[in-house]
């Protein structure tokens, strides 16, 4: 019914205080002892893009679904569910349930994808400093 309203959420907030918390970091002229720092900012803000774009277009997708099975409407109340007064506690569990869990996967994927992509690199620079995985030189 509404579980895609809690992704939308988390998204909407992320971008929020990704905004603010960005702000002070904003494109400037750098000089270069600034440029690793700001290196470290754009691939931080590059990483919680992502998350961004995985939350909003999941939140799309299903809204798009719910629309299709008519349990959004284009005129308010814009949640089916939210006519008739007996089928609110049904949806309110529904987010609690489905949606927290949907959000909670979602940035748990991400997490887990930002940290093998993490882990690779690591193995990389240790091969390309010629330390093999058993930690002798080669």
């Amino acid at each position: 019914m509404a579980c895609f309203t809690v992704p939308l959420a988390e998204a909407v907030v992320l971008t929020a205080v990704k905004k603010i918390a960005f702000k002070r970091n904003a494109d400037s002229v750098i000089n270069e002892a600034e440029m690793t720092k700001n290196q470290k900012i754009a691939v931080l803000k590059e990483k919680f893009r992502i998350l961004e774009k995985m939350l909003y277009g999941g939140s799309f997708l299903l809204a798009v679904e719910h629309l299709y099975h008519g349990e959004i409407s284009l005129v308010p109340p814009f949640l089916t569910a939210m006519k008739n007064p007996a089928e609110i506690p049904e949806m309110l569990r529904e987010m609690a349930t489905v949606g927290v869990g949907m959000a909670l996967l979602t940035t748990v994927v991400w997490a887990a994808g930002i940290g093998i992509s993490a882990l690779v690199k690591n193995l990389k620079k240790k091969s390309a400093d010629g330390i093999g995985f058993s930690g002798a030189a080669v």
